[in-house]
């Protein structure tokens, strides 16, 4: 007789598919919401296993994390099988990850002056002997997202790709963009290079949507900011 593996608890389906056994060979990435909220409440109800108990649920609030974050317990219990147990470690589980998207939002520095960009990547550019080209991701509010190095040069020069720029921008959702480099030299003044990399990177990301607030040149004891200097006006 054939008998479908939603009817079957997850004791009884086969090693590779169990949630709880697929995170620890896999890792917890490999798996879907519904096998990591499964793995939570550990069982489902006579009808349907936790998964499928679970894929229900995420259905009806449109697979949206962020709609379930918002449920009560009276939501959850609408659901067969989800008692208050299992529904208080969903939603400590929810909580948990509010608090922690606060405290990364917290942790995130403000840029608002350039001295704000020189304060975050001084301390990575300054006492470099060859050029290094970085770029700070901000989110809406200017709170950055990601620091990423792009490419790492020369003494006198390093490589600048504005599609791989702008793709790193793409992938994290940034609003905002700001593009810094060194000198090891110690001199700040912009070269001619640099000055079209600006305008190539700024017009390039506006199509996108994607705004270059400034782009700093880093020496050792200083710094010069393209915005400062009033090129973007």
């Amino acid at each position: 007789m054939n008998i479908k593996k939603s009817h079957l608890t997850i004791n009884e389906w086969a090693e590779e598919d169990k949630p709880r056994e697929k995170l620890l060979k896999k890792g917890a990435q490999a798996l879907t919401n519904a096998e990591l909220l499964a793995i939570l409440i550990g069982s489902g109800n006579r009808e349907e296993s936790a998964v499928e108990l679970m894929k229900r649920v995420l259905n009806s609030c449109n697979n949206s994390l962020k709609v379930l974050s918002g449920w009560h317990l009276k939501e959850f219990q609408q659901f067969k099988g989800l008692g208050k147990a299992k529904t208080a470690a969903l939603l400590a589980a929810l909580e948990l990850s509010k608090r922690k998207a606060l405290e990364e939002t917290k942790n995130q520095p403000q840029i608002r002056f350039s001295e704000d960009i020189y304060r975050v990547l001084h301390p990575i550019l300054s006492e470099l002997d060859h050029e290094e080209l970085w770029i700070l991701l901000l989110n809406q509010a200017n709170r950055v997202i990601e620091t990423i190095k792009i490419s790492s040069g020369g003494i006198d020069g390093t490589y600048a790709d504005t599609r791989i720029i702008l793709k790193h921008a793409l992938l994290h959702n940034a609003c905002n963009l700001i593009l810094a480099h060194n000198h090891p030299s110690g001199h700040c003044f912009p070269s001619t290079q640099d000055k079209n990399l600006t305008q190539k990177l700024f017009d390039s990301a506006k199509i996108m949507n994607i705004h270059l607030l400034d782009h700093l040149i880093i020496g050792q004891a200083n710094y010069y900011s393209f915005a400062d200097e009033g090129f973007f006006a």
